[in-house]
């Protein structure tokens, strides 16, 4: 009995001798892989939210081996900032919207085209669908890797602190910040504004001093980042749809062992169709919530800007920009546009 304990010993020893020796298995024997991942959204978004609790079920499932924490309220930097780390490998993820990775990624701001998707429902089906396959193969070429579904970012709104906007020519000479989104900053200088790039983090205070007049974004970044506080009126001109989509840099993924890439991207898959939900439920009763914080909303007809872009040849510039494939993937779901 005692040589055969002793054998059993020897054979334990030399299996995990052998095992360790194998790419991956150190990673089942304790060692821990920690990562980081940035976004510049305030820590209570839902995005934000969502991504935790995914980092939380990738931690659960991998049995600790694999722990991403999230960074919020650009902590890592700004989305542009992080966009370079992450290319670099400075950090090891990041996640922002799709109208700022297109300062690489030309296509992936189609999505951003002013006035395309008719409900949110038509817009997950073209970013689950072809077109968001076709946006996720640019990131590749740019030394990026896309992690899972796109995240819903939502229409965005206009807010104003001077007065409402009911038509196209409340927007001349308007003073108004947008984010690094050329489609975004082309949109409102077709429409007559002075459109303004400032980082999300400063807009508060740039609202605040009257650098500029106001400010476009869904309901869930005017409530997350209080500029309820210093904007009166807010119109919905649900003008753009936005999402997010998360960015890894190709050595630091390509390191993970692959059992726990799949588990990763399961886990931000499944968060992502959820927080959807989240953000919907959220968004209905945000307009009730806000307007007894001191917003004044007005509903707005969208179509005359629409045909102010159409007619200024907005639509047809962004094709040409987009190119036919990119456009044509685009039209399968929102239509004719140019």
């Amino acid at each position: 009995m005692m040589h055969r304990r002793t054998a059993l010993k020897a054979l334990a020893g030399t299996a995990a001798a052998a095992a360790a020796s194998v790419p991956g298995f150190a990673f089942a024997q304790g060692n821990k892989i920690s990562m980081k991942l940035g976004i510049s959204l305030a820590q209570s978004h839902p995005t934000v939210v969502g991504l935790q609790a995914a980092c939380a079920d990738i931690l659960k499932e991998s049995a600790g081996q694999l722990s991403i924490e999230v960074f919020p309220n650009s902590q890592l930097g700004s989305d542009t900032d992080m966009i370079s780390q992450v290319r670099s490998g400075a950090i090891d993820m990041m996640a922002t919207a799709s109208g700022v990775f297109a300062t690489l990624i030309p296509s992936a701001a189609v999505a951003v085209t002013p006035f395309v998707f008719a409900d949110l429902p038509t817009a997950f089906r073209a970013m689950d669908g072809d077109l968001g396959a076709h946006i996720r193969a640019g990131f590749t070429k740019v030394n990026l890797v896309p992690l899972g579904k796109a995240w819903d970012h939502g229409f965005r709104h206009i807010t104003m602190s001077t007065k409402p906007v009911t038509s196209v020519q409340d927007l001349q000479g308007v003073k108004l910040r947008v984010p690094a989104t050329p489609v975004l900053q082309q949109t409102f200088k077709a429409l007559g504004a002075s459109p303004t790039t400032i980082g999300i983090g400063e807009v508060y205070t740039a609202l605040q001093t009257k650098v500029v007049d106001g400010q476009e974004n869904p309901l869930a970044i005017i409530e997350a980042q209080r500029f309820y506080e210093v904007q009166k009126y807010c119109s919905l001109t649900g003008h753009a749809w936005e999402c997010f989509w998360i960015a890894a840099n190709p050595r630091a993924w390509g390191a993970v062992p692959e059992n726990l890439r799949q588990i990763a991207s399961r886990a931000f898959e499944t968060h992502a169709v959820k927080t959807r939900s989240a953000l919907a439920t959220m968004t209905a009763s945000l307009q009730d919530s806000l307007s007894k914080r001191g917003l004044t909303f007005n509903t707005v007809n969208p179509q005359p800007f629409r045909d102010a872009l159409q007619k200024a040849g907005a639509y047809k510039e962004w094709k040409a920009k987009f190119g036919d494939e990119t456009w044509a993937l685009l039209e399968k779901y929102s239509g004719k546009l140019a």
